[in-house]
């Protein structure tokens, strides 16, 4: 299955950033992708933290401007869609969630993952605090993916700051797991420090291919992120990346490159704890 991991240097126009996330759906099913995963806030990285907010949707439903976008472009194409992170109203509407939401071919949303843990980080010089606007996620989410050849994918969902947390990657395995999708927006600073580290550790541990879809560049708003799109095998080789800019990593995931290697390091089947 052809598989692509969608880089983006998003703005602070929502509209600008779905007219570029399509330009690169586009490419990536002209390419010969199955699915086209995109990276965390892709919609939007506004001036503020608190941007998010005028943004916001309810889930389901009619949806909003960014669900429906999710889902045409899905129809459009023939492609599935990993909408790597949009916001998600909840009850008080002062905090939303930040969620993962996949869509068919057809342009049925099948699952929603809400990412569970919110990054914090202090170095006195960059600040962050996502618990600000941010409500976390509670549930671990998977979901099935048949590809054109016959073989049914096991899909576990996460974003960015989960990938520090590797009981999460493990639960999925356990449940028997084979693609792990972490769509970002690492920060300059912690991504050069441990982002393909992190990446490459959660395909050996869980002997599975990883898909790491990411913000990277500078942005409008003066963040800048690490980039490094990924995807990587089982055996921990990156097979592609991208290190700056807007653009599309391909990589062919293998069935049976990924059971060779679990019958070969039947590492999963040896856990005590």
């Amino acid at each position: 299955m052809r598989v692509a991991a969608i880089q983006m240097v998003s703005g602070v126009s929502a509209e600008a950033n779905l007219r570029q996330a399509h330009a690169l759906l586009s490419g990536a099913a002209h390419a010969g992708a199955e699915l086209a995963v995109l990276p965390e806030y892709f919609c939007l990285l506004g001036r503020r933290d608190t941007d998010k907010l005028a943004v916001q949707e309810a889930f389901g439903g009619n949806g909003g401007a960014i669900q429906l976008f999710l889902a045409d472009a899905a129809r459009e194409l023939g492609l599935w869609i990993v909408g790597g992170t949009l916001p998600l109203s909840t009850p008080e509407l002062v905090h939303v969630r930040n969620s993962t939401l996949v869509f068919t071919p057809g342009g049925q949303c099948v699952a929603r993952y809400d990412k569970i843990h919110l990054f914090r980080f202090d170095n006195g010089h960059e600040r962050y605090d996502e618990s600000r606007v941010l409500e976390p996620g509670r549930e671990p989410v998977m979901f099935d993916l048949p590809s054109r050849d016959g073989h049914r994918w096991r899909v576990g969902l996460s974003v960015c700051y989960d990938l520090r947390f590797p009981e999460l990657y493990r639960a999925y395995a356990a449940r028997g797991a084979e693609l792990l999708l972490v769509p970002s927006a690492f920060t300059h600073t912690t991504g050069q420090a441990h982002w393909e580290v992190l990446v490459r550790a959660r395909a050996i541990e869980n002997l599975a291919y990883v898909a790491a879809p990411a913000q990277g560049g500078l942005h409008e708003n003066g963040r800048r992120t690490w980039g490094h799109s990924m995807l990587v095998d089982p055996w921990g080789v990156v097979l592609q990346t991208l290190a700056e800019g807007a653009g599309v990593v391909l990589g062919e995931l293998d069935a049976a490159r990924l059971q060779v290697a679990r019958q070969q390091l039947p590492a999963l089947e040896h856990r005590v704890l």
